[in-house]
């Protein structure tokens, strides 16, 4: 890695533990191997490693979706026919791996829980907790289940409740498994259970 990329990785895992505001850039630039002077010719401010963060983590869960085929948030219609057409096998192989990357993936998870930490601290890092894994999740979801109303997909009258009841335990269980690694198998028959229980009340005549 770049001087540049060992300063965000090393930023990432001391905020991780430590959190932003009880980490410093002399605690940055110790863990990387440098001096403060050093880092300040890749960074202005800790604010701005931590905004590398996020558009780091914003790049990341962009190339995730792509990898995993998932289809383009801005063409609902073709999204609900994707998830329309998909089986629940299919359905389930897909969470396991969105589930595992945000459970699992290096980067994903201790960004996390830096934010976790600090969200009680630090408004604008709550807002930007907030914003990740609450308010667009749902909004994204409220749409695309409403989208799949529409088409006979799904049963229901509500799409913003029906993205809460699908969200919600999910996100619930990423927490309760967050540290507990050998629990892997657990979790992912949670989540089965949860996912096919989704599916039972919810799925509609279109399938």
């Amino acid at each position: 890695m770049t001087t540049r990329e060992r300063i965000v990785e090393e930023a990432l895992t001391l905020f991780s533990i430590q959190g932003y505001q009880g980490t410093s850039v002399k605690n940055i630039a110790d863990k990387v191997g440098i001096k403060d002077s050093s880092l300040y010719k890749h960074f202005s401010s800790k604010k701005e490693i931590f905004d590398t963060i996020v558009q780091e983590m914003s790049v990341r869960m962009e190339e995730m979706s792509r990898a995993f085929g998932l289809p383009d948030e801005k063409n609902l219609a073709e999204a609900a026919m994707l998830y329309g057409r998909i089986t629940i096998d299919q359905l389930l192989g897909l969470s396991r791996q969105i589930f595992l990357f945000y459970l699992k993936d290096e980067f994903a998870s201790r960004f996390r829980r830096m934010l976790a930490i600090e969200q009680y601290r630090n408004r604008e890092i709550y807002e930007v907790y907030r914003g990740i894994f609450m308010n667009a999740a749902i909004t994204y979801q409220t749409a695309l289940f409403g989208e799949m109303i529409q088409r006979g997909i799904f049963n229901g009258h509500d799409p913003e409740a029906m993205a809460v009841n699908f969200y919600a335990p999910i996100f619930f269980l990423l927490n309760k498994y967050d540290q507990e690694p050998q629990k892997e198998a657990e979790a992912l028959q949670a989540l089965e259970r949860q996912i096919r229980e989704f599916a039972r009340i919810y799925q509609g005549t279109g399938k």
